[in-house]
């Protein structure tokens, strides 16, 4: 009997189906409808760009033999395809027969061309003259020339041309240019706010790009490009080089979709099929507005916080004495933060006092996604302008962030930075930043270990686990660490840190293994895990194992999942969820019962072949009680959510999970909130209440 495999590309969909079935509740505030859509789409972006783009490439080179699951490229491209018509119809669907009406009914006018007074059109046609008209670059095309290239990702309008003079028609395309938003603002004469999208706006002033001709038809579209090109690094003598290669490869590559408006002229069909080389199998015809993904500037309006949920701001961890020094903080105690519930601000202090500190000789620290306005980066350059030896390992594999770690790498390199760009052939996703410190005529370590990525933007939006600590095999362990990354040398096992693609996989395996034998010999056995994704087929079959034998095991897994939950022979002992909520989950945690000597664990990386083999990681082990308990608990409350759950069931599908009648309803993220801020007020209580002593100037 065959090991049951869900698809990997099938099960994402139902994942982002998770997502868009947040968006089609009516009992959410609107603009948070608006941005679960956006988000479907941007998501969609993404699939696109690397999974069908991969696929595309397989089903190219001839590939017939099946993935895991049984689909080989081809049969894959067919049923993702039907699977994201039906989405695609869904997302449109919402958008005109609910979100539109309704953000009307709130006072947010999408208008178009027709439906602008006078006053109205002089306005928005002065916006195009002033702001749009001159970053408009039109392309014609030309039967006896090579079709123009058009950039992926953005919105393309494409005209038919009359020649009154000539009597002659032809056609050209106007690219509109990224810089330019998506929406034009429109004045109204009562309260509220309106606007018309760009591509309609330039619709109806495109004449002014062609003088003597008459615009007969445009229309708007969009194209995808195949962003999974990898770096050539056996023959790279500069990888940043190679990466600029890369970026402008990917703006060019082939179509992966393309985005057509329904209703588009026949003769406009043609040359757009012509342009971007598009095949029946990539075009998903649209309802409406090509590239809902930038959609989501409306959900932030100004002056609409009514249609959105309640602010959640970050609270001040308990661990956290504001004022004291981080050094301080954390020689006297490790200390955990759950974000975005507690704030990532005690992280930024650290990094940005340790580039002050005059006994602060050295940072090293792993860069995969920074913030666009980076103040961990702008601490890194000011800490080695500052005389401090700084090492910034930079990612520059991290897909669709290349440009951004290009240019802030230049700015650390120029400040004097040692820069250290990722690990040949391996992507370097650890989370990781060590502080060296010279106290009392001894050097001591900090060190900073996590679930997400060093960026302050994301830290508000995404759940994620930090632990920082100075106990000296940690720190040991991440000087060994740093040397082996920035040398080129054998990640081997450390005393605490579990790195990927050396030691994590066999202990992972090893320690689910070890459960399966305790269950086995009739002794308690458990395993709880959170991860983003469960992919790696030695992890699905040891887990399979452990069912077998009686393991507990509860899976909370937000996307991909490839175990097949249900299974009366394979998986009947597996219980798999996936939470949707405002925020993104991101955190990495796992628990293993070990004989009631539990471990556990926060992890940068997903139970994914490419984490585990392919990408430089680390597993933390936790070891202090206090941290421990509030781990598991974390990972219990998570199971009790029948608000925001949704289980998964053995065809790959979800359902959300209903409570039953009498009980009582549970969200995990609120629960999660309304501990950390009553934490925070009984900890500011508690400082309120304790006398300091009157130290009298001297």
């Amino acid at each position: 009997m065959p090991t049951p495999y869900l698809n990997r590309e099938l099960s994402w969909l139902e994942f982002n189906q998770r997502v868009l079935n947040e968006a089609l509740r009516d009992d959410l505030p609107l603009l948070e409808r608006v941005k679960f859509l956006a988000i479907t789409a941007s998501n969609l972006d993404e699939f696109f760009q690397v999974r069908i783009g991969g696929l595309m490439l397989l089903r190219r080179s001839g590939r017939k033999t099946p993935d895991a699951s049984g689909l080989s490229p081809i049969r894959n491209l067919a049923a993702l395809r039907q699977r994201i018509l039906k989405m695609t119809t869904e997302q449109y669907h919402l958008l005109n027969d609910t979100i539109v009406p309704a953000l009307k009914r709130a006072g947010i006018h999408p208008l178009r061309s027709a439906e602008l007074s006078a006053e109205q059109y002089a306005q928005v046609a002065a916006t195009f003259d002033d702001a749009v008209f001159p970053l408009l670059t039109p392309l014609a095309i030309d039967q006896e020339s090579p079709p123009p290239l058009v950039p992926a990702l953005q919105i393309i309008v494409a005209c038919r041309l009359f020649d009154p003079e000539a009597q002659t028609i032809r056609h050209a395309l106007i690219p509109i240019p990224d810089v330019l938003g998506r929406r034009i603002h429109v004045a109204l004469p009562t309260e509220g706010h309106a606007f018309m999208l760009i591509e309609e706006l330039v619709s109806m002033h495109a004449g002014k790009l062609f003088p003597g001709e008459t615009i007969t038809a445009s229309t708007a579209f969009r194209v995808t490009r195949n962003g999974d090109i990898a770096v050539q690094e056996e023959d790279a003598i500069d990888l940043a080089g190679e990466m600029e290669d890369v970026l402008t490869a990917r703006r060019f590559a082939d179509t992966v979709r393309l985005e057509l408006q329904s209703g588009a002229p026949r003769d406009l069909v043609r040359v757009i099929h012509q342009v971007t080389a598009a095949t029946s199998q990539e075009v998903y015809r649209v309802d409406g507005p090509p590239g809902l993904a930038s959609f989501m500037e409306l959900a932030f309006l100004a002056d609409f916080e009514h249609l959105r949920d309640p602010d959640w701001p970050a609270q001040n961890s308990p661990a956290i004495t504001p004022g004291a020094s981080m050094f301080q903080t954390i020689a006297s105690n490790d200390v955990l933060l759950f974000h975005p519930y507690e704030s990532f601000e005690p992280v930024l202090r650290l990094i940005e006092e340790a580039a002050e500190d005059p006994d602060v000789i050295a940072i090293k620290q792993v860069l995969y996604r920074t913030a666009r306005k980076s103040r961990i980066v702008d601490a890194l350059i000011k800490a080695a302008e500052n005389g401090k030896h700084v090492t910034a390992l930079v990612e520059l594999k991290a897909r669709f962030d290349e440009a951004r770690n290009l240019d802030r790498a230049d700015e650390l390199q120029r400040a004097g930075a040692q820069i250290v760009y990722g690990v040949k052939g391996l992507k370097t996703h650890a989370k990781i930043c060590l502080i060296i410190r010279r106290e009392s005529g001894h050097l001591r370590r900090y060190v900073h270990l996590g679930t997400g990525n060093y960026n302050e933007t994301t830290s508000k939006l995404y759940t994620d686990l930090s632990y920082l600590t100075c106990k000296g095999e940690y720190g040991n362990d991440a000087s060994l660490f740093f040397n082996a990354v920035t040398g080129r040398s054998k990640l081997q096992r450390f005393q605490r840190l579990i790195p990927a693609p050396t030691a994590m996989k066999p202990l992972l395996l090893e320690l689910i293994a070890g459960e399966a034998e305790r269950a086995r010999q009739g002794l308690p056995a458990r395993i709880i895990s959170k991860t983003n994704s469960l992919q790696d087929p030695e992890i699905i079959n040891a887990l399979y194992k452990a069912s077998q034998a009686g393991v507990e095991i509860r899976l909370n897994v937000r996307g991909i999942c490839c175990l097949k939950p249900g299974d009366p022979k394979f998986s009947k002992n597996i219980e798999v969820i996936s939470v949707i909520d405002r925020f993104l989950e991101h955190a990495r945690l796992f628990y293993f019962h070990q004989g009631g000597n539990a471990e556990v664990f926060i992890s940068s990386a997903d139970w994914m072949t490419r984490n585990l083999e392919k990408r430089v990681e680390l597993m933390i082990p936790i070891e202090e009680p206090a941290l421990k308990r509030r781990l598991v608990k974390i990972l219990d409350a998570y199971f009790q959510d029948n608000t925001q759950a949704s289980k998964l069931l053995p065809d790959g599908s979800s359902q959300k999970i209903v409570r039953t009648k009498g009980q009582k309803s549970f969200r995990a993220q609120d629960h999660f909130y309304q501990l950390a801020k009553k934490a925070a007020k009984a900890h500011e209580h508690e400082r309120a209440m304790t006398f300091e002593p009157h130290v009298p100037a001297e």
